[in-house]
């Protein structure tokens, strides 16, 4: 059986680990490591799109970060208990046409006991915005 800790019940140490394993795999922009760590079943509304399974979030995130350039998110903890994690965030792109947009939201994670993520709620606002008014980075490695 997959296994991802930290594994449920989470305390604030553990919680906050799987918040910045889940930002560092979202930055990375790979679909098919982001989906690993999400149960085979796992269940997800994003926006008005609800998803089911590895290969619906995969498909997904490979639409999301073509349309999504240069995507770069920054999460943080808002709230704990058991197996259950809520975040806020936002995230930073551009689309084709080069208009940028920052992007604000709250998610709620439920997880199965081997830790792997198995339902997603997740709700977006895009903000327009001008390129000199970015205010997320990649982080430098070091």
């Amino acid at each position: 059986m997959e296994h991802k800790p930290p594994l449920p019940p989470f305390d604030h140490v553990t919680a906050q680990i799987k918040v910045q394993m889940a930002e560092d795999a979202w930055n990375s922009r790979d679909p098919a490591r982001v989906a690993l760590a999400y149960t085979p079943d796992s269940t997800w509304r994003n926006r008005s799109e609800f998803l089911n399974g590895r290969n619906e979030i995969e498909a997904f995130l490979t639409r999301k970060w073509e349309k999504e350039r240069e995507y770069c998110l920054r999460k943080e903890l808002w709230a704990f208990t058991d197996n259950r994690i809520s975040v806020r965030f936002e995230y930073e792109w551009h689309d084709a046409d080069g208009q940028w947009y920052r992007s604000h939201g709250n998610e709620q994670w439920e997880f199965a006991p081997n830790g792997l993520m198995q339902r997603r709620e997740a709700s977006i606002n895009d903000l327009p915005i001008q390129e000199n008014e970015r205010l997320i980075f990649p982080r430098q490695a070091g």
